[in-house]
C-alpha cells in the first residue's frame, strides 16, 4: 500500500515574516500610533557613554520602560540625571529594532514635582485661555479714586503688612477691609474662595486685592486653581493680583483685571498717591485762574471791536463798498484773461514747430518696416527649430524601442517569477518540481506548476 504524504498545515500561500520585516514593520506602527508623551517616574539604569548619548530606565512601583536621549538634547539640560532621582520627561514611543526592545526616545527633562505642577499649570492655562478667561475685553477697569480697598491675603503674613504700609504712604484716608484667607497649602483656594464670596456678598468695597508673599511653584500652588479662577472671573468687584515676585505668573494673575509684580506694585496701583493729588489740584487751580483772567481780558476786547464795527458800518455804506470791489475784480478778470490769451498763442507756435520734425506717424512708419523683416525672420527660425527637434524625437524614440523590454518580450522571450515572492528564475534549481510559476509574455501572463527540473 502506498505511503500517503500527510496533509499540510498551510498552503503554498502562507506570508512568512523574517525577524526584521516584523522588527521594521512594528517600529512602523508604534512611530505612527503615539503622539508626543509626558511620562514622570524614577531613573534607574543610567547609562552615560563616551557618544554624549544617555541611557536609562524610568520606572514606578507597577512597570518600567527603557529610555534613549540623545546628544543634542542631552546638551540642553540643566541639570544632571542621577539615578533614583524623580523625573518628567516628553518624548515619543519607538521601537529599537536591533534589540526587539520597545522605548520612548526623549527631548526633554525636567526635575519632578515642580516639574509636574508646571505641566497642570500649562495644561490650565491653555483651557482657560481657549475659554476666553484672560482677554482683555472681560475684564473690568480699576476705579481711579476707590472708596474703599478689600485686601484677601493672610493676616499674619508679610504681605499685608506691606500692602498696608504702601497704602498708607499713597492715601493715609483711603479705608481698608481685610479678608483673612489661608494662601497655603490645600485648604488655601477654598479659604481664598469663601474670602472672595464674602467680600462680593458684603460689597463695601469698590475694589480688591489678592495677595501673598513669593515662594516656590508648589508654594503659589492655590493661586493656580481653576475654580479660584473662575471666581475671580465671576466677581462683580474688579480684582487686582499681587502674588510672589515680578517674575511669577500664576493663573489667578492671568484672570484677574489687573496684575501687580508685587503685593507692594498691588497696592501702587490701586491707591491714588495723595501728594501727587495735592500737587495736581493745586497745579489745576493755578490753570483755572489763569485761564479764567485771559477769558475776561479776550472777551472784553472782542466786545470793544464788535461796538465800534457796528458803529462805522452802516448797511447801504457796505453795499457800496462791495459793488465798487466788484467792479474792480471784474475789470482785473478781463484784463488777466487777455494777457493769458496772448501768452499762450506765443508758446503755442515755436512748441507746434518744434513737433512737426518729431511727429509720432513718422517714426511709426519707420518702425513698421522693421517690425515686417523681425517677423518673417522669426517666422523662419521657428520652421527650423521645429524640424530639428522633430527629428532628434523621432531617434530618441527609436533608440528607446530598440531596449525596451517588451520588445525583448514580443521576439517571443518570457519573464518567469516564483508565485510565492515574486523572486525572477534565472535557473532550474530556483524553481523545483512543484513550484507554482508566472510567465510574463508580450501579451498577458501564464500560471503553471513546474514538474520537472534539468540544469542541461
Amino acid at each position: 500500500m502506498p505511503l500517503q504524504r500527510p496533509a499540510r498545515a498551510f498552503d503554498d500561500d502562507r506570508d512568512i515574516y523574517s525577524v526584521a520585516r516584523l522588527a521594521s514593520e512594528v517600529r512602523a506602527v508604534l512611530d505612527g500610533s503615539f503622539p508626543v508623551l509626558w511620562v514622570q517616574g524614577e531613573l534607574s539604569n543610567l547609562a552615560q557613554p563616551a557618544s554624549g548619548h544617555i541611557y536609562f530606565t524610568l520606572k514606578d512601583a507597577a512597570a518600567q520602560v527603557r529610555c534613549a536621549m540623545f546628544r543634542h538634547k542631552r546638551m540642553l539640560l540643566n541639570f544632571r540625571p542621577a539615578n533614583g532621582q524623580e523625573v518628567l520627561v516628553r518624548g515619543r514611543a519607538s521601537f529599537f529594532e536591533p534589540r526587539g526592545d520597545f522605548q520612548l526616545v526623549i527631548d526633554y527633562m525636567e526635575p519632578g514635582g515642580e516639574g509636574a505642577l508646571r505641566l497642570e499649570f500649562e495644561r490650565l492655562k491653555r483651557k482657560l485661555a481657549a475659554e476666553g478667561l484672560f482677554d482683555e475685553a472681560v475684564k473690568r477697569p480699576i476705579p481711579a479714586f476707590p472708596r474703599q480697598v478689600g485686601l484677601i491675603t493672610s493676616p499674619s503674613g508679610a504681605a499685608v503688612r506691606d500692602l498696608l504700609a504702601v497704602l498708607k504712604r499713597r492715601f493715609a484716608a483711603l479705608p481698608v477691609v481685610i479678608y483673612p484667607a489661608q494662601v497655603q497649602g490645600e485648604a488655601a483656594p477654598a479659604s481664598l474662595r469663601a474670602a472672595l464670596a464674602a467680600a462680593n456678598a458684603r460689597a463695601e468695597c469698590d475694589v480688591l486685592i489678592l495677595a501673598r508673599g513669593g515662594g516656590s511653584l508648589e508654594d503659589l500652588h492655590a493661586f493656580n486653581n481653576e475654580a479660584l479662577a473662575r471666581a475671580i472671573r465671576a466677581s462683580a468687584i474688579p480684582v487686582v493680583t499681587g502674588v510672589g515676585h515680578e517674575s511669577d505668573i500664576s493663573i489667578a494673575d492671568l484672570v484677574a483685571d489687573r496684575r501687580g509684580a508685587t503685593p507692594s506694585a498691588a497696592a501702587e496701583l490701586v491707591a491714588p498717591s495723595g501728594e501727587h493729588l495735592r500737587h495736581r489740584l493745586v497745579a489745576l487751580s493755578r490753570r483755572l485762574d489763569a485761564a479764567h483772567a485771559r477769558l475776561r481780558v479776550a472777551a472784553g476786547q472782542r466786545l470793544n471791536a464788535v461796538a465800534r464795527h457796528l458803529a462805522l458800518l452802516h448797511p447801504s455804506a457796505r453795499l457800496q463798498q462791495r459793488a465798487q470791489r466788484l467792479d474792480q475784480l471784474e475789470q482785473r478778470l478781463v484784463s488777466l484773461l487777455s494777457n493769458r490769451l496772448v501768452q499762450a498763442r506765443s508758446r503755442l507756435r515755436p512748441a507746434a514747430a518744434r513737433l512737426m520734425p518729431a511727429s509720432p506717424g513718422r517714426r511709426l512708419a519707420g518702425l513698421g518696416i522693421g517690425v515686417d523683416a523681425l517677423a518673417e525672420r522669426l517666422a523662419r527660425a521657428r520652421a527650423r527649430l521645429a524640424e530639428t527637434r522633430s527629428e532628434r524625437l523621432l531617434r530618441a524614440v527609436a533608440g528607446l524601442e530598440a531596449r525596451s523590454p517588451l520588445a525583448t518580450l514580443a521576439r517571443g522571450y518570457a519573464i518567469v517569477t516564483r508565485l510565492q515572492d515574486g523572486a525572477i528564475v534565472r535557473a532550474p534549481e530556483q524553481a523545483p518540481s512543484g513550484t507554482r510559476i508566472e510567465a510574463r509574455l508580450a501579451r498577458g501572463r501564464l500560471i503553471a506548476v513546474v514538474e520537472s527540473e534539468s540544469s542541461a
